[in-house]
């Protein structure tokens, strides 16, 4: 767990985060061992390590709300449809005192994740701090005009930006902290995120 500004963040595994501060925020929740409710849960795409509904389950309340992709609508159908909301790239929504937009995540080159699927990074406000959670993604143009206090980046490789591609992407950013993610379970090590930390020109916490 890292805390900035009062807002806590835990890593845990994969691409999945719990973040906490006035409200509990989680994004790509899965295989989660903890329990703590959602008052918002975020998914990037549709992919079953992203969209998992056994773990959307696990941690939804009765005023829990959803932002998801288009692919992810047949998964959620089961779930109150006032309380899921479908997103696409460049967004802004505002839910109390938290802001949330959507970021194009692509790999221009690789089939894995198409731009033309229209899936999604996040920018969430909270407590004036910003974060920026990637999604599947490689270096892209629209990194240049991200402003993040904090990012997290995917460092694995084969679907996403390796560890190289991904301090390219922090040196772009120029966050506070940046912090890896995407390895560890079904692609990269911690080698990458340890490689990704020594190529970094700003702060990196590995989680």
């Amino acid at each position: 767990m890292f805390e900035f500004n009062n807002v806590k963040i835990d890593w845990l595994g994969h691409s999945s985060f719990k973040i906490s501060n006035s409200k509990i925020i989680y994004i790509d929740p899965f295989h989660l061992i903890q329990n703590d409710k959602a008052d918002i849960i975020l998914i990037t795409h549709g992919h079953y390590d992203h969209c998992s509904i056994a773990d959307i389950n696990r941690v939804l309340k009765p005023d829990t709300l959803i932002f998801a992709t288009p692919d992810c609508s047949s998964k959620l159908s089961k779930i109150d449809t006032s309380r899921v909301q479908i997103v696409t790239p460049n967004k802004k929504i505002n839910i109390s005192d938290i802001t949330i937009e959507t970021i194009p995540a692509y790999n221009p080159t690789k089939q894995f994740h198409p731009k033309i699927n229209e899936w999604v990074g996040y920018i969430i406000t909270i407590n004036n701090t910003r974060i920026y959670h990637a999604g599947d993604t490689d270096i892209i143009p629209e990194m240049k005009n991200i402003k993040a206090d904090i990012a997290l980046l995917p460092v694995g490789g084969t679907y996403t930006m390796n560890a190289k591609e991904a301090a390219e992407a922090a040196n772009l950013i120029k966050p506070k902290i940046a912090i890896p993610m995407h390895y560890g379970d079904i692609v990269g090590t911690e080698d990458d995120a340890k490689k990704f930390k020594s190529l970094c020109k700003v702060e990196v916490k590995i989680l």
